[in-house]
């Protein structure tokens, strides 16, 4: 395949001269000389293991050259790469003033090429950029039409410095993002010598991906970093702790727990974080990340009531009380703190749980029920459907099946769905809203 890119910096060299070791011939496009000089004398003008080798051998077998010419780049491809710079502005903005300038120039050139051409953005922008902002001008300066007389696609990067090489062909996986997921293209054979799972997704969701994991990572760091502060003040190796912490993939590395919804409660999560937050204030250590989980988990239901109060209506129903799916205990329940702070608006309220009948209840949740909020035990429902007719606002707290088909009824009802009970959003009732979807 003959394949341009646009961008000699760290990540479009890489790539170039990876494809290029697999036999495609690469044109590399940059404005710097310097650059271009480094590679048609087999240098690589990036700092990275194995590049210089990598460099000379696919320039010394004619696969790779570097030019200046961007006329001669596009007329002698079919796919271009565009892989510059995304810097910040002094504000925290992307600066697109160089995909912007790339994107113009490759439309001008494309207004007179015979033949369809495949374009991949793979610098980091943020959600929107490729289809309100590349497109645009693509077409505007080419006078052509995306997905008619030309192709454009959003293909995130994951290569870290100092084993790019490494990682460019033993990523995690490969993901494209397309306008049509459904169809196939010639980037899906370009890729075809990878082995990894390759995923096509929505242009919008395949850049926020690179977000999610760039700010997971710093996550990461950051609270390994926090947690090793506060170890150290208590004379605890946090290094051991971690590397135990680390063993657990069924928990802790892993996805649980990383599926946007509603707030956490019960016995466990809440208590221990405010503990870690009250001793790490003690020990003087300023844990900016743990001390804000909490605040963080309390915005959820924030955000449920703004949803609720904008509805203008005062009916309503709630499915599930209990802090978690297949369990009656509501110790910490975010649901309970809706449905009391409901309440305390002047809103009428109807619950159902099937797990939390009072009847049923005995033992530490019987009692708390009686003591903390008897109000909320003479609001409860026997049936789904006393909820349903009594409402005109349903709250979905439990992915529980007796409730599922609730959000895929049409009727007038609004519903409001904080646990996703239905995965295909096309199939859910007129008027639905999801909590973080």
């Amino acid at each position: 395949m003959k394949i341009s890119v646009f961008g000699m910096g760290y990540v479009g060299c890489v790539t170039a001269a990876c494809f290029a070791d697999q036999g495609h011939d690469l044109i590399g496009v940059d404005i710097n000389e310097s650059k271009i000089e480094f590679i048609n004398s087999g240098k690589s003008p990036v700092i990275e293991d194995g590049m210089d080798e990598l460099i000379a051998r696919v320039v010394e077998n004619g696969k790779m050259v570097a030019t200046m010419d961007t006329k001669k780049a596009i007329n002698e491809s079919e796919v271009t790469l565009i892989t510059v710079g995304t810097p910040s502005k002094e504000n925290g903005d992307l600066d697109l003033t160089y995909v912007e300038r790339v994107a113009a120039k490759i439309g001008s050139l494309l207004a007179n090429k015979d033949g369809f051409h495949i374009i991949a953005l793979r610098s980091t922008v943020l959600p929107g950029t490729t289809e309100d902002f590349l497109i645009p001008i693509l077409e505007q300066s080419s006078g052509k039409k995306v997905y008619v007389d030309f192709d454009v696609y959003y293909n995130p990067e994951f290569l870290r410095e100092g084993s790019s090489i490494e990682d460019f062909y033993n990523p995690p996986f490969t993901v494209m993002g397309t306008h049509d997921p459904s169809a196939s293209s010639r980037l899906d054979e370009l890729y075809a010598f990878i082995d990894a799972p390759f995923f096509k997704s929505s242009i919008k969701a395949a850049e926020m991906l690179k977000y999610v994991n760039n700010c997971f990572h710093g996550l990461k760091v950051a609270f390994a970093n926090e947690v090793g502060m506060i170890c150290k003040r208590l004379g605890v190796d946090s290094h051991e702790v971690m590397d135990l912490f680390c063993m657990d993939d069924r928990l802790n590395l892993s996805s649980y727990y990383l599926k946007p919804g509603f707030a956490f409660g019960g016995a466990c999560l809440p208590k221990d974080i405010r503990a870690l937050n009250y001793k790490s204030k003690m020990l003087d250590c300023d844990s900016k990340i743990i001390n804000t989980i909490l605040p963080s988990n309390q915005n959820q239901i924030e955000e449920t009531l703004r949803l609720i109060y904008a509805t203008k209506k005062k009916r309503v129903g709630l499915l599930g009380l209990a802090f978690k799916a297949g369990t009656d205990d509501m110790r910490e329940s975010p649901l309970v703190t809706l449905a009391e702070t409901l309440l305390g608006k002047g809103f009428e309220l109807k619950i159902y749980d099937k797990n939390v009948s009072l009847a049923r209840l005995t033992g530490a949740n019987k009692a708390y029920i009686e003591k903390e909020i008897p109000h909320i035990g003479n609001l409860l429902a026997t049936t789904v459907d006393e909820v349903f007719n009594f409402s005109d606002v349903i709250v979905l707290g439990s992915k529980d099946p007796d409730i599922e088909y609730i959000a895929t009824m049409d009727s007038d009802k609004i519903i409001i769905d904080l646990v996703r009970i239905v995965d295909d959003l096309s199939e859910t009732g007129g008027n639905y809203e999801g909590l973080c979807w």
